[in-house]
């Protein structure tokens, strides 16, 4: 990889995004947070220190991502690692589920994360830069939850936009990836959290018993980004306390 050591984590004010960054700011990169929590994302940058910087983004805004990076290279350099993490559930009946919801989110999860991908693609490329994108996937990208239909249309679709990034940028040395997380305690877990019985079925479906912390995410994505895995591209790598591999619950 590069001298260059500029991290991008879009959605990176808080949970996952925000210990991704922390993650890569320990490994001594200079780390930019986007999301579109203006003030959050300034206090969230504020509080990892370490040169980190926030910048408001509308991830779903073309000319804000473009405005991102090119704020990026001209105040801190060319991009050398980029996440993909800003995302949302909206959950609802699929019999009731509004089209209208179903594209929000196909757009925030999926259509924004290619957008970035080839925005930092074309800015390594030009810098000679050999980098990483790291995508937030999901264990939904291969088990479904009914209530969360579009969630689970643009995780299946980050894995696939992994692969094919993978290998359309394979002959610039930049790998792609991409992490894919279960059951984390974060915001996103809350209402299950909060419901006893809830949170009994999902631990009876996690062979390790307990939820993830969104670390654990983040140093995966660090270890992603970094030359430990120059020879890892085009995979998902499910962080799930082994969810995946069970067969059936108790």
């Amino acid at each position: 990889m590069s001298e260059n050591r500029i991290a991008v984590v879009t959605g990176g004010a808080q949970g996952i995004g925000y210990a991704c960054g922390e993650a890569l700011a320990e490994d001594g990169y200079t780390v930019v947070l986007a999301d579109i929590q203006k003030d959050s994302v300034h206090a969230a940058a504020t509080k990892l220190g370490r040169g980190a910087v926030g910048l408001p983004c509308d991830m779903t805004g073309e000319a804000q991502v473009a405005a991102l990076f090119d704020t990026v290279a001209q105040e801190l350099g060319p991009v050398s690692v980029l996440v993909n993490n800003a995302g949302v559930a909206e959950p609802g009946d699929f019999l009731d589920y509004d089209l209208a919801t179903f594209r929000k989110v196909l757009e925030i999860n999926l259509v924004s994360a290619f957008n970035a991908t080839q925005r930092a693609a074309k800015a390594m490329i030009a810098a000679g830069i050999k980098g990483a994108i790291v995508n937030m996937s999901s264990i939904n990208a291969q088990v479904a939850i009914p209530a969360i239909p579009a969630y689970c249309a643009s995780k299946g679709g980050m894995m696939q936009v992994t692969k094919a990034a993978a290998l359309a940028l394979a002959p610039h040395g930049i790998r792609v990836n991409a992490v894919g997380p279960g059951s984390i305690d974060t915001a996103m877990m809350a209402g299950v959290n909060a419901d006893p019985e809830a949170y009994k079925r999902a631990m009876s479906r996690t062979p390790l018993g307990r939820p993830g912390t969104a670390r654990e995410v983040g140093d995966v994505v660090a270890f992603l980004a970094s030359d430990k895995a120059s020879y890892i591209t085009g995979e998902t790598i499910y962080v799930d306390g082994g969810r995946l591999g069970l067969n059936y619950t108790m």
